[in-house]
Order: C-alpha cells, then structure tokens, then sequence
C-alpha cells in the first residue's frame, strides 16, 4: 500500500505471519481483532506480520481506510488483482483467510493457525 516492494526474504529472522485476506470476507475481518492483540504482544519479541489483500481493481483507499480503521499497521500487500494476487500462485490455497507461519529462517512450519490456536503458535515460533 506504500508503493514500495516488500520481499520476504528482508524479514529473515523474524517469524512471519503472511496473512491472505480482503476487506468483503467475513471470517477474515473476524479474525482481525485476535491478529492486532497478537502483533501487539509480539511484535517487539520478533514477530511481523505480512497482509496481503485480496480486493480487487481500484480499491487502494478503501483497503488503506479499512487497515487503519481496523489497527492493520503491518505492512500489506495490495495489486488490485482479487484472486490472481501474485503471492497466491506460490501458495496454492482456494479461501481466505488463510495464514502462513514462517519461521525465522524462512520456512513454512505452520498454516491456519488462527482464533485461540494463533497465539501459542506465535509464542512457540519465538521460542517463548
């Protein structure tokens, strides 16, 4: 949403939470509040989390509004794409929200960890 690139190999040695979602699905923004308490709990400890939205063309401001409105302060992703967003191909998922635990090495260790399974998997990524 900055303009800027975002790689995920500039957060190796962090845990990373790759975040698919878009501001017209249900169960993502159900899952909002839960992601904020835990960016907000670990964000100092090494976690970050990485948005990438599904919404379609023309719909920047309203994803920017929607991420501020909501306290999404991580970065995003944002292509105006909807289901053809570029990330998506490498992760082959078919819903959202669908969510991606990288470890600090950059591996894969855990998807859909989300609600009341997000925080001890977070904590266990950090070595908390």
């Amino acid at each position: 949403l900055t303009g800027k690139p975002i790689k995920l190999s500039d957060l190796k040695g962090k845990v990373v939470l790759i975040d698919f979602w878009a501001s017209w699905c249900g169960p993502c923004r159900g899952e909002i509040p839960n992601m904020v308490r835990v960016y907000e709990a670990y964000k100092d400890k090494g976690l970050e989390i990485l948005g990438v939205s599904l919404d379609n063309a023309d719909m920047a401001e309203k994803v920017k509004k929607f991420c501020a409105d909501n306290g999404m302060t991580w970065p995003q992703i944002y292509e105006g794409l909807g289901w053809n967003v570029t990330p998506r191909k490498a992760y082959g998922f078919d819903a959202i929200p669908f969510m991606v635990l990288v470890d600090k090495e950059g591996v894969i260790r855990m998807v859909n960890k989300r609600g009341g399974k997000l925080e001890p998997a977070v904590k266990k990524l950090l070595g908390l």
